[in-house]
């Protein structure tokens, strides 16, 4: 799998990680410019709410964890693809502490899960209900997230980290791959510059290892 990144071009993955999500925003901007041109005041009847309404008869939201989840993903598989899939190359001498990075690398997974349970409960339950659900997970979910966050950053030093130690074929320190660090940060920018040099190297180590064998 991790291959499968590490070959796929610049702009494949950028139209995956930058098309799908921005083709449903599309979508659901376009939806509730049908519903505020066409509606009438009939179609919010009884007990139905603004946002119950917007999400049986128009936008249907229901399909917006998996659009989420589908972009995690993506954008997860990528870094992971850096991290772990380049260590292959990374030179004997030098030591990464890739078992700290695996368990960081997963505790985001389980705040993206807490985020679509909680977006669900958003339109599943009425107002009293929700605010009781809410009570209940947000002591859970806040410091899961805050804790998400400083996961993913690591993540980012340590795909970045990955990749320069590759290229240089040494020990590396923060000064040689900050900037590494902020493209794929700013991943929409990123890679169209990170991704050319991670097939460069994946094509000379795939060729390296092939005489090696022969």
């Amino acid at each position: 799998m991790t291959n499968i990144f590490l070959r796929a071009k610049h702009w494949q993955l950028f139209l995956l990680m930058i098309g799908i999500p921005l083709l449903s925003e599309i979508y659901m901007y376009a939806r509730i410019w049908m519903f505020g041109s066409y509606s009438t005041p009939e179609m919010v009847t009884d007990d139905m709410g603004f946002t119950q309404v917007l999400d049986e008869k128009f936008i249907q939201f229901g399909w917006f964890p998996a659009i989420m989840l589908l972009f995690s993903l993506l954008v997860f598989g990528w870094l992971w693809s850096l991290a772990i899939g380049l260590q292959k190359w990374v030179p004997a001498d030098v030591k990464m502490k890739t078992l700290r990075f695996k368990v960081f690398f997963f505790i985001p997974f389980i705040d993206i899960l807490f985020i679509i349970n909680y977006m669900t409960g958003i339109f599943m339950f009425n107002g009293t209900a929700f605010l009781m659900y809410l009570g209940i997970i947000d002591p859970v979910m806040i410091p899961l997230h805050l804790f998400s966050i400083f996961c993913i950053f690591h993540t980012l030093y340590f795909a970045a980290k990955t990749l320069k130690t590759v290229e240089f074929k040494r020990k590396v320190g923060l000064g040689d791959f900050i900037g590494e660090f902020f493209l794929l940060w700013f991943y929409f920018v990123g890679v169209w510059i990170i991704q050319p040099r991670v097939n460069q190297l994946y094509e000379k180590n795939k060729t390296i290892a092939h005489e090696e064998n022969h």
